[in-house]
């Protein structure tokens, strides 16, 4: 009962429970950044490389004609170098990368502007200063 226990505990603590958020939403971020690459960004470099769908873009190593998809070329069983599908998921990586040093950079300014105003601020004084001072103040109102 006590592993249980444990466990339950473990799971429950706010740093889990955050990190498993963040691998819930990051998991929908890639998805995201996946489409986008794979829908909208590799189309219009294929129309631009005048490859039409450079997902399918390969080297064909086998031997005789180069088959006319990817999709067929791997039927074959034959050897080729499938770069289209590389220069998509590297773009994806580089997309995904950019977007969290984007999210760490305004996180670390963040934290620097929090720590500027909290250096702003002077820390509140003792109470035995601030008794010292009402004293100090009483006495000289007698005077």
């Amino acid at each position: 009962m006590g592993l249980i226990k444990e466990f339950r505990e473990f799971a429950m603590r706010g740093n889990v429970v955050d990190l498993a958020v963040g691998i819930v939403i990051g998991g929908a971020f890639g998805k995201i950044v996946t489409s986008l690459v794979g829908d909208v960004i590799m189309p219009l470099v294929g129309k631009l490389a005048g490859k039409g769908n450079f997902r399918d873009a390969y080297i064909w190593l086998g031997p005789g004609d180069k088959p006319a998809t990817l999709t067929d070329a791997l039927k074959t069983g034959e050897p080729l170098i499938g770069y289209g599908a590389f220069l998509q998921t590297i773009i994806d990586f580089t997309i995904i990368a950019f977007a969290i040093f984007l999210l760490v950079k305004a996180i670390n300014t963040a934290r620097a502007r929090f720590e500027k105003e909290k250096e702003a601020t002077p820390p509140p004084a003792p109470e035995d200063v601030l008794l010292l001072r009402e004293i100090r103040d009483a006495l000289v109102k007698r005077q």
